[in-house]
């Protein structure tokens, strides 16, 4: 079923959501606490990822936890036996308003924007795991709530703090490969053909409305929760959700990049209920400022950019990476990935001489993000940075599921060349009861 919206509500809406868009100095709401202080955490999601995002802030005092799941929770209430627990983060936001200074969202992506609006409002500190949202418009409500309440935010990107990331765009600052104008992105993963399995009953455990929370009203399905969520357009986004915020983060902060203009995007035959095995999408990015414009590929499931099967080390042996980037520039190329990275030129790896470090090390993905509540410092992945690379990422998604090219309008929330179907899924209908 595709997620649509009124198109008469969802201008008015996204007018006022695009209003003092911009660069801004993250600073805290409320007084600043001393460093030895501890800070009071809600955390939203409590197993998988949000057991690791707990595990990063644990030094703090979690007063309170959510998950709708009673044996998550459960085990959550015991790891922080101070917090209470609460199945629907809603009533815990509420009850525990006054107690927490700053909340760690890691829910199903569906969840990630409603949530975090919230605790925002409520004028809290957030971090929320990667994709900041589900939608594009969500991603953009997020960042300009953030701004507005002035508040410290950072986006699970927790790649974005390591040291290898730091040397890549070092090195590519330093001019070593020229003018980059193509990159090619890449995973292995491919989260897709997911299929509803109705007929069953939720186990008691789950508490299944509260799962879909602003997703369409549907019986228990097999097969969705706890691991495979990712797979269905209700509630994930296939490989672009899970991975493309990691990969493409090192391309924007290179780049400088932040909203393309124009995207497309391949794959399977789209289906209404199942994100795809592998997709193929092309973004392009305008020239910022000397910078020339830049065209990026995003491949994942299967597949590989063609340029990748040419290159080999200083072995001789073929580089088959299960995930990566390839920026190619007039003077060059730079290979990359989590950990490692290489130089190319006229198509052999060569040694190079790496650039002065002007990039400080980072005190901890996690750590930046306490450290900044407590002193009004910046984070490194701030919602204002991240919200665009979100945003970027899920309209890879759109030009997908819609089957035609995008003509992007950032700055308005807009396809301008009149693909409805794309207009309509920036945004959805939030089932009854749940707000953005």
């Amino acid at each position: 079923m595709t997620l649509r919206t009124s198109r008469r509500r969802f201008l008015v809406a996204a007018s006022a959501a695009v209003s003092g868009i911009g660069f801004y100095s993250q600073l805290p709401a409320a007084e600043s606490k001393s460093p030895n202080e501890k800070l009071n955490l809600a955390g939203i999601g409590v197993a998988n990822r949000a057991s690791a995002n707990l595990s990063g802030c644990s030094n703090e005092n979690f007063v309170a936890l959510a998950d709708i799941d009673s044996n998550f929770l459960e085990q959550g209430v015991k790891r922080f036996p101070g917090a209470k627990g609460y199945a629907d983060y809603r009533v815990m936001l509420e009850k525990e308003a006054d107690n927490i200074d700053a909340v760690v969202v890691s829910t199903a992506d569906h969840s990630h924007a409603p949530a975090t609006a919230m605790a925002l409002r409520m004028k809290k500190h957030a971090y929320c795991e990667k994709p900041l949202s589900h939608t594009v418009y969500e991603s953009r409500v997020v960042s300009n709530l953030a701004k507005e309440n002035k508040l410290v935010t950072q986006m699970g990107t927790q790649i974005h703090a390591t040291e290898n990331y730091r040397r890549v765009v070092e090195l590519l600052n330093s001019g070593i490969i020229g003018d980059v104008t193509r990159v090619h992105v890449w995973v292995g993963k491919g989260w897709g053909d997911g299929k509803f399995a109705f007929g069953q009953e939720p186990p008691k455990n789950l508490n299944w409305d509260l799962f879909l929370g602003c997703a369409p009203e549907r019986p228990y399905s097999t097969g969705v929760h706890p691991a495979n969520w990712r797979r269905f357009w209700d509630y994930g986004t296939g490989t672009f959700g899970d991975m493309a915020c990691h990969y493409v983060d090192l391309v924007h902060w290179a780049l400088d990049l932040k909203h393309p203009e124009k995207v497309s995007a391949v794959g399977p035959p789209v289906d209404p209920v199942g994100c795809p095995s592998w997709c193929v999408a092309d973004y392009h990015y305008p020239a910022r400022g000397e910078k020339p414009p830049v065209h990026l590929t995003w491949y994942d499931g299967a597949k590989r950019p063609a340029e990748l099967a040419k290159l080999k080390d200083k072995s001789g042996n073929p580089i088959n990476w299960g995930g990566g980037q390839l920026f190619v520039g007039d003077k060059g190329m730079v290979l990359s990935d989590y950990g490692q990275h290489y130089v190319y030129q006229d198509g052999e790896m060569v040694d190079f001489k790496a650039p002065e470090k002007t990039i400080p090390a980072s005190i901890g993905h996690h750590n930046e993000w306490l450290q900044a509540i407590r002193t009004g410092g910046p984070t490194t992945c701030n919602f204002d940075y991240s919200g665009a690379l979100s945003e970027a990422v899920l309209l890879g998604t759109v030009a997908y599921r819609s089957g035609d090219v995008i003509d992007w309008d950032a700055e308005n929330l807009k396809v301008t060349n009149n693909n409805s179907l794309a207009h309509n899924l920036i945004h959805k209908e939030y089932r009854k009861g749940w707000t953005l």
